[in-house]
């Protein structure tokens, strides 16, 4: 008799079994979760990262909505206009990165100096901090909206970070902004210069300075692989030429070997018909 656990369906059929026993089968691939499903911290920290507070939603139902809002509102937005924020906020994103991706590095940005950022950024910007900005409202205007978004708390500590800034900003004798490498700046928009100073103002003390050893150890890092990339590509470049070289006298070598071959095959046929000649006429 056949067992149950080894019967094979047709293609397109949606036939079931007609006991539904412990040998039931589950399914190859389990669905992924929804939002509704998800513990409260996970669904916290996904908020987060769309830049939402979670803290100011009452219940579970309120937050998952709201993401979904998000989610929505971020699938809307102009992928350009996002990239002029990435650019903008020199934050490291890959050319294939989705507008979910996109949004989650923009939601990382906290500064408050918008200059270098287009108008159809600061839209885009202003929407995802969660102010109602239309597509023809002008700079000014955006950027108001924009500040009304950070509380007075926030804006005293940002400020209270500026100062903190300035002062290691001389203990260390900052020279200059570093370049930023991630994305190659298009026509007109032009990143704005990140400085020591800047990173402190956003991330703290601690986080600055931390953000910028990273980016210093990062740099040093590529600088020396671009070095022994370099040194290999001379080394690869020196072996095709000696190749090259132990190719041209193989071949000259072996063309020498051919035209010596040839010669002693003719000199042979001569001495040949020459002895053939001697023994037919002189001989007999």
């Amino acid at each position: 008799m056949t067992d149950r656990a080894d019967m094979k369906m047709l293609p397109g059929s949606s036939a079931q079994p007609a006991l539904a026993g412990p040998a039931t089968l589950a399914p190859a691939s389990v669905p992924p979760r929804q939002l509704s499903e998800l513990p409260k911290d996970e669904l916290e920290h996904l908020a987060e990262e769309y830049g939402l507070d979670p803290t100011r939603y009452k219940s579970r139902q309120h937050l998952v909505a709201a993401i979904h809002d998000r989610r929505r509102m971020i699938a809307s937005l102009d992928r350009e206009a996002m990239m002029d924020v990435i650019r903008w906020g020199r934050r490291p994103v890959t050319a294939n990165a989705t507008n979910d991706q996109i949004a989650q590095e923009i939601a990382r940005i906290t500064s408050m100096r918008f200059h270098g950022l287009s108008q159809r950024g600061l839209v885009t910007l202003a929407r995802l901090r969660g102010a109602d900005a239309r597509d023809d409202e002008p700079v000014p205007v955006l950027v108001r909206k924009l500040k009304r978004q950070e509380g007075f708390f926030t804006r005293l500590n940002r400020r209270r970070r500026a100062a903190i800034a300035s002062v290691v900003a001389k203990m260390v004798g900052e020279e200059g902004p570093a370049d930023y490498q991630f994305l190659p700046p298009p026509g007109g928009v032009t990143p704005r210069p990140q400085s020591l100073k800047s990173d402190i103002e956003e991330s703290g003390l601690i986080g600055g300075i931390t953000n910028r050893l990273k980016k210093t150890a990062d740099s040093y890092v590529n600088q020396k692989l671009d070095e022994i990339e370099a040194r290999i590509d001379r080394k690869l470049d020196e072996i095709d030429r000696r190749l090259a070289e132990w190719r041209d006298k193989e071949i000259a070598n072996r063309i020498r070997i051919l035209k010596i071959t040839l010669w002693a095959s003719v000199i042979v046929g001569v001495v040949s018909l020459i002895y053939s000649y001697i023994k037919v006429y002189f001989a007999g």
